[in-house]
């Protein structure tokens, strides 16, 4: 076994444990062998869960995170288990976002991230959460950043 995955805890033939609340401390990283290199990372949850804080109701989404990597990268494993441990979690929509986005970003240190929360339609109206932060000491970073806040305004409704 390669020593620099001794570290992650979650990959491997034990059996694997769901938690049923919020767990951020479920997330791993592993070490980014392409440092001195730019480029995306992209997740796509299609089946994301979360309960409304007020009725107690699932929500279901698709999340979408994209990342430009620092030094280190989120584990996928525990990504899924993490995003898992929302299933009764009960916050509204823009915080599910909001909060993922800064657990990792406070994980990884990425130089970008974003966050998109695609929310199945309740009541007849469907919400669209999206977030991000760029390292303000990298000015194509926060351009980065501008330009996509001005793409998710600029965008129809996604469908």
């Amino acid at each position: 076994m390669r020593d620099d995955l001794d570290s992650l805890s979650l990959l491997g033939s034990k059996a694997t444990e769901y938690r049923c609340d919020y767990a951020p401390e479920v997330l791993e990283t592993f070490e980014n062998k392409h440092p001195g290199r730019k480029y995306l990372v992209s997740f796509v949850c299609p089946e994301f869960t979360s309960l409304c804080p007020k009725t107690g109701q699932p929500d279901f989404a698709k999340i979408i995170i994209n990342y430009i990597p620092r030094q280190r990268m989120v584990e996928s494993k525990s990504l899924k288990l993490y995003l898992f441990s929302f299933r009764n979690h009960g916050d509204f929509h823009e915080d599910c976002v909001n909060i993922i986005l800064d657990d990792l970003r406070a994980l990884m240190d990425p130089l970008y991230i974003e966050v998109l929360g695609i929310f199945t339609p309740r009541g007849g109206i469907a919400i669209h959460p999206f977030a991000s932060y760029a390292d303000p000491a990298d000015p194509e970073m926060t351009q980065l950043a501008s330009r996509r806040m001005l793409e998710a305004f600029s965008r129809p409704a996604l469908v």
